[in-house]
């Protein structure tokens, strides 16, 4: 689904991400970990469309997008969420989903004047597709609550709600647990897995909760200092040598050592 080759991503004089090479397999759940400042988010954003890469190429289904903007690849099928939820927060749940399809003929002024009843048929599909969404997701109760007053983890729910509501290929998912309580993080958990395996959704996930990366990611890919470390199964990961030094500071090895 995508392939990055050779990417680097550079301000100034720091590689934030440095000739990296990976590929995201169609219908998986791929993880994505690494110390802070390992270069995730900023490799996240640079194929994403966020930043121009310093070099390297994208590849969405073998259609080259190096260089292409968020809003353009969001018609081609890539979506991102973020760490800090963007929702709008004088909207009721029900009206966020339904303000992501886009160029709705309601935007248009003449539409809007003289074409009322095609608009009118278009929001009430738009609108149908909402309920379906919080229907999937088990946010019926919270249908019509202003998004500004949800938790942490539902605003957390309802960006991956966002996502449904246009044809996704593949979903990038920036620590979508991050400060969301244990229940309401399986349910999250839950949600992705149907997705992937009801919808066919592609995911990679920036994550720091790693029994959270085991159940639902295969492949996990690692990175430290802009680079690739290391990539299998989320148990090889876990033992690889230098993913643990690159966490803890020193491997295994060294420890017996010191011991």
């Amino acid at each position: 689904m995508i392939r990055a080759e050779d990417v680097s991503k550079h301000f100034g004089g720091l590689k934030a991400v440095d000739h990296v090479s990976l590929e995201i397999a169609e219908g998986s759940i791929t993880g994505l970990i690494g110390p802070n400042g390992a270069g995730k988010t900023t490799l996240f954003n640079t194929i994403a469309g966020l930043y121009a890469p310093t070099g390297g190429r994208i590849f969405l289904d073998d259609e080259d997008i190096t260089g292409l903007k968020p809003h353009q690849l969001f018609n081609k099928g890539l979506l991102r969420t973020f760490q800090i939820a963007h929702e709008f927060t004088r909207l009721s749940v029900v009206e966020n989903l339904m303000m992501v399809p886009a160029q709705q003929s309601g935007e248009n002024l003449v539409n809007a004047w003289f074409r009322r009843g095609q608009v009118a048929a278009e929001e009430a599909r738009i609108y149908q597709r909402a309920q379906e969404v919080i229907a999937f997701l088990n946010m019926g109760h919270l249908a019509d609550e202003i998004a500004g007053n949800l938790s942490g983890g539902q605003k957390k729910l309802l960006e991956l709600g966002r996502t449904m509501m246009v044809d996704a290929k593949i979903v990038f998912l920036d620590e979508v647990g991050a400060g969301v309580n244990r229940t309401l993080l399986r349910e999250i958990g839950d949600a992705i897995i149907k997705l992937n395996q009801e919808k066919n959704y592609t995911f990679c996930m920036i994550e720091h909760d790693m029994d959270f990366i085991a159940r639902l990611c295969d492949p996990v890919i690692c990175m430290a200092e802009g680079k690739v470390l290391a990539q299998g199964t989320a148990e090889e990961v876990k033992n690889n040598e230098e993913v643990i030094e690159a966490y803890l500071g020193r491997g295994l090895k060294n420890k017996e050592a010191a011991v």
